[in-house]
């Protein structure tokens, strides 16, 4: 018995080889299956209300437990994920940003996502976005090129290259946010090609997959209304952006003494954490790399590891991390 779990963050889980982005940075259905038997065979996999009554209680608990996390909602979740975890008996924690499912927008982050996956070569974008720069230099004051690309690649993202690092930094925080939007929209029509909605239809799950989810026993949690940067926003507007996710919350009908914030991005501050403490949530999510300890890791703040940090074959040996599960 112990007070650790080992929280694991899912994206996209797909059919990678018969995708029409067979480049996009997901795991594959397969990979996915083996390494739901490996933490079979290695872990106790809890759920979420398992989680939060430890936390309530200071209860143990099994020794070498689990939590699976998906955030931002992909329909890659209901038709791959669902179903074993179905199977397998085995509970999932859905994060959906609300205002996909309400306005069938498509995320900046998953637009760039699929810039970078229609785009072979990463260092052609760059140069892409360097000449957007240009155009904007003087009438938003931007730096030069130069200075942008040493300081969002420093420290480079875990399993992305200098290029790739760069690009999803610039388009997510590194210039103002009117900048940043005309520059995605610009790539994403020119690389993707697609109408939004019906893009926004064919990524994500809907209000039905959502329900469904929850009538079998899955949890479904906070992931923002829009998506947001949060510790980017003052107090009001985060405290109006997690207010529109809880009225989503209550409408489908989660139980209010399990409220639970997966940060979008992984970004918040004590405004957010003091705005989750008000509305009584009672885990929040980051995307810091550990295994959570609730003798040490406050519940709004429990770290996750990657799937990539999890074995994908269930006959391999177990790593690093399941010694300091």
């Amino acid at each position: 018995m112990s007070y650790k779990v080992t929280i694991i963050t899912y994206h996209y889980v797909r059919d990678l080889k018969n995708s029409r982005f067979n480049e996009i940075k997901g795991l594959d259905v397969s990979l996915f299956k083996e390494q739901v038997d490996y933490l079979l065979k290695h872990y106790n996999i809890i759920t979420m209300e398992q989680l939060i009554d430890a936390i309530d209680h200071h209860k143990e608990f099994p020794a070498k437990s689990a939590l699976l996390t998906f955030d931002d909602g992909y329909i890659d979740y209901f038709h791959s994920v669902f179903p074993v975890l179905d199977e397998k008996g085995i509970q999932g924690s859905f994060y959906t940003p609300v205002e996909v499912l309400r306005e069938h927008t498509v995320l900046d982050v998953n637009k760039i996502h699929f810039i970078l996956a229609s785009t072979s070569d990463k260092k052609a974008l760059v140069q892409d976005i360097f000449q957007q720069l240009d155009l904007y230099r003087e009438e938003y004051q931007l730096e030069e090129n130069e200075y942008y690309f040493n300081k969002l690649t420093l420290p480079k993202k875990r399993y992305d290259t200098l290029e790739v690092t760069f690009v999803k930094k610039i388009l997510q925080v590194g210039i103002p946010e009117i900048v940043r939007k005309n520059i995605i929209n610009m790539l994403f029509s020119r690389c993707v090609n697609v109408d939004e909605i019906s893009f926004s239809k064919e990524l994500y799950m809907n209000i039905d997959h959502i329900k469904c989810l929850q009538r079998h026993g899955m949890h479904i949690g906070s992931h923002g209304y829009a998506h947001y940067w949060l510790n980017s926003l003052s107090l009001e507007a985060q405290e109006k952006d997690i207010k529109l996710s809880i009225e989503f919350l209550k409408e489908i009908g989660v139980d209010s003494r399990y409220y639970t914030m997966c940060y979008p991005h992984g970004k918040y501050n004590k405004d957010t954490t003091d705005i989750l403490k008000r509305n009584e949530f009672k885990v929040g999510l980051s995307v810091e790399t550990d295994v959570a300890d609730i003798d040490i890791h406050h519940p709004l703040e429990l770290p996750r590891l990657d799937t990539n940090d999890i074995p994908k074959n269930s006959q391999e040996t177990p790593n690093q991390w399941y010694e300091q599960a």
